[in-house]
Parts: C-alpha cells; sequence; structure tokens
C-alpha cells in the first residue's frame, strides 16, 4: 500500500523555519505533502503570491514530494483537488490546539479528511510568520527565523 498524500496549509508569510521543520519532520509519513498556500483577497499579506511561492518552493530544492502550490477557497477542496486524505497542521501551543482541533473536525464532517498535528520542535515553538512580519516591519534582523534563502537580501 502507498503512502498517502497531505496538504499542509498555510499562509506562509514568510514562510519560517518552523513551517521547514514540521514538513521535513512529515516527510516519512507521506508520499507527497503539498504546501497549500491560501490566497484570500480580503487579507492583508507582507509579500506578493508569487514572492511566498517562490520561496516555498526554494526551502526544499531537492525535495520531488514536496510541492508548493497557491489555492483559494476550503482547504478540504484542494485536498480533493490533489488526492489528500490528510491536513497538516503544526502545534506550537495549547492555544493553537484549541483552534486546530474545531477546524480539524469540521475537515472531518466536510471533506473526510484527517488532521494530523505535529508539535513544534521546542526550538521553533515560539516562530510565527506574524512575529516575523512585526520584526521585519520595526526593521530588526530575521535571520534565525526564515529558511536562510530568504536572508538577509531575500527580505
Amino acid at each position: 500500500m502507498s503512502q498517502p498524500v497531505a496538504v499542509f496549509p498555510g499562509t506562509f508569510d514568510p514562510i519560517t523555519i518552523g513551517h521547514v521543520s514540521i514538513v521535513q519532520r512529515s516527510l516519512p509519513l507521506f508520499s507527497k505533502i503539498y504546501l497549500g498556500m491560501g490566497v484570500n483577497n480580503s487579507k492583508k499579506t507582507m509579500f506578493s503570491v508569487e514572492q511566498r511561492l517562490a520561496w516555498m518552493r526554494e526551502a526544499f530544492p531537492n525535495e520531488t514530494r514536496v510541492e508548493a502550490i497557491a489555492f483559494e477557497g476550503l482547504t478540504v477542496e484542494l485536498c480533493r483537488k490533489v488526492g489528500a486524505t490528510y491536513i497538516l497542521r503544526g502545534i506550537r501551543n495549547s492555544t493553537d490546539h484549541g483552534f486546530e482541533r474545531s477546524i480539524a473536525l469540521m475537515n472531518r464532517e466536510l471533506g473526510k479528511v484527517e488532521t494530523i498535528f505535529l508539535p513544534s520542535a521546542p526550538e521553533h515553538a515560539h516562530i510565527s510568520s506574524t512575529i516575523v512580519r512585526e520584526l521585519l516591519a520595526n526593521k530588526a534582523d530575521v535571520r534565525a527565523f526564515v529558511p536562510m534563502h530568504l536572508s538577509p537580501s531575500g527580505l
């Protein structure tokens, strides 16, 4: 029996080393992981869709089992489109868990898709795209929080 396919949804504005860690640690479980970059025109992002997709692709240059794609709409619809039976989510803390659990239950009901929660590595539990954006807005050095290809000239 072949390994299942997963979607790891997010805004990835920008992708962080926490995102990369979740994907790398999950690769043994799946034949393919789609990084599903949700595009919501009503949500303000710091970086363009094209830039975020480029960074996501550059984060896994030699890994053919990871593919970055943009999508609109529900994650379960993306799962149907790409044949994914799992949604992958990283959990940093109990707040994340409570929020993500509700979404996971809804996705299971709507799309018959299971969600796999993977705890963040302890050294990444404090990192989020939101915090990286705030640091960037205040001209702070973010090299410790993003994949090396994003810094220093990429951001």
